[in-house]
């Protein structure tokens, strides 16, 4: 067992500083020193308070969509739908907060929107699990599809019945700041959402491993043909455990719009479902680590954004992109490659055991 944690540990440390080096050798071809680049940006996020904050803002909502991967992958399921599912649950929470806002107070107001994107994002992720259960329809498919079903909803919407007053750009009008999740740290804009994300994730770690639903999910994702015989209905395990993973991608939706944005715009953070993918596999699945793993994709996302507004050099703003990109293969390849070691080592030592393989 600790050697399994050390491979993981040491793969994923190897991937991202191998991730960060190759994309520092793009920066040489621009004449640019990737070392003093580096630092200076580094630097100048932990020397300021507001910097510092926004490594938070920006990891929030990957917390919810790391998770959302991750939970259904307890599962042995793949939720590549979480875009769509973080789309749903915006609009459920833009449109509660609209239409509530100047008439219940904040304290009521806001577990009500969350409510509002949890259910949303969990009707797209139970009708998920439902074709999975009844149609044996591959989810992978199903839940990719979704995100342009519900993307194409969201376009809809802003063309019609959530349009600003003045029909003038595709976005809604701002919500009340009755609305508006607590800022918890002063001079930053981390919000309550950050509370939420991290707490939301140590209820998911006690879901999986501390009650009877998550031995169940967990026994279907090791062998579901000997989780039937044990009278583990499957079919019902997968609409839950989808019904979960599609909340928690909804709740990322009340992070940004109730947090941050304060409004719905056409395909903001159109990213942030495949970055969950990539957090997920970065923490092997683990639901705490999604939160380590979100830090530090916040963390490389600011220092992009810092790069590129550092004086007297020219640096683009698709360095961002590049850099999340770059790492977020490298984690993919080192998921894979330390699974073919780990099979190797396991036939190795049954070989000299005397047990065939």
């Amino acid at each position: 067992m600790k050697q399994k944690y050390l491979d993981v540990l040491l793969f994923n440390v190897g991937a991202v500083i191998v991730g960060l080096v190759i994309s520092a050798s793009m920066l040489l071809f621009m004449k640019i020193n990737p070392a003093e680049v580096y630092t200076a940006a580094f630097l100048k996020i932990v020397t300021d308070q507001y910097t510092l904050g926004e490594v938070l803002v920006k990891s929030t909502p990957l917390i919810f969509t790391s998770l959302a991967f991750a939970f259904t992958y307890k599962a042995n399921l793949f939720n590549i739908g979480a875009q769509g599912q973080f789309y749903a649950g915006s609009i459920a929470a833009v449109s509660v907060s609209l239409a509530l806002g100047d008439r219940i107070p904040g304290w009521l107001l806001i577990p009500l929107v969350l409510l509002a994107a949890f259910a949303a994002g969990g009707a797209v992720g139970a009708l998920i699990g439902l074709a999975k259960a009844k149609c044996r329809a591959n989810e992978f498919l199903v839940s990719m599809m979704s995100t342009y079903v519900v993307s194409a909803l969201m376009d809809y919407l802003l063309r019609t019945v959530l349009r600003e007053t003045k029909r003038e750009y595709l976005q809604t009008d701002p919500i009340s700041s009755n609305a508006y999740l607590p800022t918890i740290l002063p001079g930053t804009r981390v919000h309550l959402g950050f509370v939420i994300a991290v707490v939301s994730a140590v209820l998911i770690w006690v879901l999986l491993y501390k009650t009877e639903l998550g031995f169940r999910i967990r026994a279907v994702g090791c062998n579901v043909n000997a989780a039937e015989l044990a009278g583990i209905r499957s079919q019902r395990i997968y609409v839950i455990t989808f019904l979960i993973s599609g909340g928690l991608a909804g709740m990322a939706g009340l992070t940004e719009i109730n947090g941050v944005q304060h409004m719905l715009l056409q395909n903001f953070n159109s990213s942030i479902g495949s970055f969950g993918i990539g957090i997920a596999i970065l923490a092997n699945g683990n639901p705490i680590g999604a939160i380590f793993a979100s830090l530090l994709f916040g963390f490389m996302n600011l220092m992009g954004n810092t790069m590129g507004r550092l004086p007297n050099l020219s640096i683009p703003a698709s360095i961002i992109d590049f850099i999340e990109g770059i790492v977020m293969i490298c984690v993919i390849i080192s998921y894979f490659l330390r699974h073919y070691l780990t099979d190797r080592r396991e036939k190795r030592k049954l070989k000299k055991e005397g047990t065939p393989a």
